[in-house]
């Protein structure tokens, strides 16, 4: 059998439903993330899906970037309210653990490698508001990153008080 990925389909996200088990909360910077991302790269990913016998469609994996054409309308357009869909076939226990299956293997992001990331950011001359707009970080999350990187020269752009404190 081939991979389904091999036989991306265009449907209308109008025939589309979400499933009633996906365990998956993305928070609020993540989804505008998302947003972004889906703006300016288009989707890159399909959503899977299972073909129900009444002609519809049930969200295996992919329910936020199904949710943001829903939401965003100039995506919906761009795309013409249709799409990328991988179709899988499996009852619904199988579609269960198949929507665990790919949320579990996204993972997270490594401390280090983000770490790593911002350092060479920051080396290439991005401004902290540019490292926050295109990677989705807060100010608090870039400076974490930041401080656990140790590297002075990643706080020179930093204004510090010159309050001391006597005991």
């Amino acid at each position: 059998m081939k991979s389904p990925v091999y036989n991306i389909q265009a449907i209308p996200i109008e025939l589309i439903d979400a499933n009633a088990y996906n365990p998956n909360h993305v928070a609020p910077p993540e989804m505008r993330l998302l947003y972004e991302s889906i703006k300016e790269d288009g989707y890159t990913m399909p959503i899977v899906v299972y073909a129900k016998p009444d002609g519809r469609y049930e969200i295996v994996d992919g329910y936020h970037r199904y949710t943001t054409m829903l939401l965003h309308r100039d995506i919906y357009e761009r795309e013409g309210g249709k799409l990328p869909c991988s179709i899988i076939d499996k009852d619904v226990s199988n579609r269960m653990a198949s929507t665990i299956r790919h949320n579990r293997a996204r993972g997270s992001h490594s401390i280090e490698l983000m770490m790593n990331i911002v350092g060479e950011l920051k080396k290439a001359g991005m401004s902290d508001q540019w490292i926050m707009k295109e990677i989705g970080m807060d100010a608090d999350e870039l400076l974490r990153y930041k401080q656990l990187s140790g590297l002075a020269e990643l706080f020179k752009d930093r204004e510090y008080s010159q309050t001391t404190e006597t005991i």
